[in-house]
Order: structure tokens, then C-alpha cells, then sequence
């Protein structure tokens, strides 16, 4: 199975989870939050954050995952991370 297929499979079976979120904002800006996965779409997936942060929502693609611009964690498991056995 291509890795971009599961990155998408483990974020619809994690809809309604909560997240730890890295994003790379470009320009040295990195955006740390925590909140919940709400939908799950063909090309993106919406993060609905904590009432801490200004930004209510943010969408990424899967491909920003696959390319680390987002880093995703549910329960200490890091969404698209490739394991040596994978190989």
C-alpha cells in the first residue's frame, strides 16, 4: 500500500481523536497546537483546534503530512512516520 493511501486511512479512522499538531508556517514559523480531527476529505483533512489558539480550524492535505509540513500525533503515535521494517 502506498504510504500517502495509509497517511489518509489512519486520519479517517481517527476522525473525532484528539491531536497534536506541528506545522511548518514557512519563514521559520511553527504553529504547535492540540485539538481534534472533524472531517476527513479526498485531497484534505480539517483539525479543529483548542479555544486557546485564535485559529478555530485548519485544513491540510495528506501530502503535507507525507512530506513532514505537518506532524500529526494521536496517543504517541506519529501519523506517516515510516518504520525500518517498512523498507
Amino acid at each position: 500500500m502506498k504510504l500517502l493511501e495509509q497517511i489518509k486511512l489512519d486520519l479517517e479512522s481517527s476522525v473525532g481523536k484528539r491531536v497534536k499538531l506541528k506545522a511548518n508556517r514557512g519563514r521559520r514559523r511553527i504553529i504547535e497546537a492540540e485539538g481534534v480531527i472533524e472531517n476527513t476529505y479526498p485531497k484534505l483533512f480539517v483539525v479543529k483546534l483548542d479555544k486557546s489558539h485564535s485559529i478555530r480550524r485548519m485544513s491540510y492535505t495528506y501530502a503535507d503530512v507525507l512530506t513532514k509540513t505537518v506532524e500529526l500525533t494521536i496517543d504517541d503515535y506519529v501519523i506517516g512516520q515510516v518504520e525500518a521494517a517498512n523498507l
